[in-house]
């Protein structure tokens, strides 16, 4: 029988719950090329009907785009009825007279600038802002953002910061986000998070999280959610040249990706369905993260989630040395299932 998401999953010891699959909502700020306001609405709206209903942004997102357009396109919803997150660590300013903007890979965004500010006034500014982007009186999920190299401002000013808003109620949930998992590892060792945003080190090339970061969570209870599945594109089209963690893959990866896709299609389900599934072989994994610039993409992505895939497939990527024998595997089994 398909597989079918059972519902929400609690973030920690908070009351915030996410749907096993979400939206990551960078293509809406412009990602690498321009989307009409029409096209970001219809991509939310789509993820929304197919239950895709935990939503991430953040400032950095198109210098704000993907925040106005994510508020834009839930407005009228039940606020109630899905899970938003944003990310706080990089203030937004207006640019200076003669000031170019510098879109770090996004195109066609408003004339604003990104400044790295992890004190409290400036945490609680960025908020502010990004509820008005938003459009709304509060976010469930709070992530620090940025944070490579700011190890003393995490836990003099960032990490303090949040725990306020979280103890006034003005969040639901705090925690980390970054595409290293050894940094997060402490951080969760060290801080009350609720959950860690980790990207690109639990899929199936990478598992980096699994040796430091998850272990940790575990045992303080902090929940994981991972993005970067793909890692960046190599495992949804394992071809010469594809980006692996953003820049051009090795040969060595390309033909590990290319040896899990024969794999997968010798039990007929896609390498992507597979990616996307994986993570949720460990028990801290709560949800996951896919972006999608189409309502297309974002229907495409609820398929592979739902995708029947047997228990053999697993078992057989490791008896082929393609996973280690050691990883936590996901099962078909609906009492195992997120």
């Amino acid at each position: 029988m398909p597989y079918v998401p059972r519902g929400e999953r609690q973030l920690g010891r908070t009351g915030v719950r996410v749907p096993p699959l979400g939206l990551g909502c960078a293509p809406l700020g412009n990602l690498y090329r321009p989307l009409t306001e029409e096209r970001a609405r219809q991509t939310v709206r789509a993820a929304y009907d197919t239950g895709a209903r935990h939503f991430d942004t953040a400032p950095h997102y198109g210098l704000g785009l993907s925040e106005e357009r994510l508020g834009r396109a839930l407005a009228g919803r039940d606020r109630a009825s899905y899970t938003l997150s944003t990310k706080v660590g990089m203030r937004l300013r207006p640019l200076a007279p003669g000031e170019a903007v510098d879109g770090q890979g996004y195109t066609d965004t408003p004339a604003r600038a990104r400044v790295r500010d992890l004190s409290r006034d400036g945490i609680r500014r960025t908020l502010d802002a990004s509820l008005e982007r938003l459009g709304v009186s509060a976010v469930d999920i709070v992530y620090l953002h940025g944070i490579a190299g700011q190890e003393a401002a995490v836990y003099d000013s960032g990490f303090p910061a949040l725990a306020e808003l979280r103890a006034e109620g003005v969040v639901g949930a705090i925690g980390f986000g970054m595409n290293h998992s050894r940094p997060l590892a402490r951080f969760v060792a060290d801080l009350d998070a609720d959950v860690v945003l980790c990207a690109g080190r639990w899929t199936l090339l990478d598992r980096g999280a699994f040796d430091d970061l998850l272990p940790v969570c575990a045992r303080r209870g902090t929940s994981v959610v991972v993005g970067g599945v793909y890692n960046s594109g190599l495992l949804a089209d394992p071809s010469p040249g594809a980006p692996y963690d953003y820049v051009p893959a090795p040969d060595a990866l390309v033909e590990r990706a290319r040896r899990l896709g024969a794999v997968c299609a010798e039990f007929g389900v896609p390498l992507k369905a597979a990616a996307l599934r994986f993570p949720f072989g460990h028990p801290a994994v709560a949800g996951a993260l896919v972006g999608a610039a189409s309502p297309e993409e974002a229907r495409e992505n609820a398929g592979l989630f739902t995708y029947d895939i047997p228990d053999a497939l697993w078992h057989a990527l490791t008896d082929r040395g393609l996973l280690g024998a050691d990883l936590p595997l996901p099962t078909a089994d609906p009492a195992a299932r997120p």
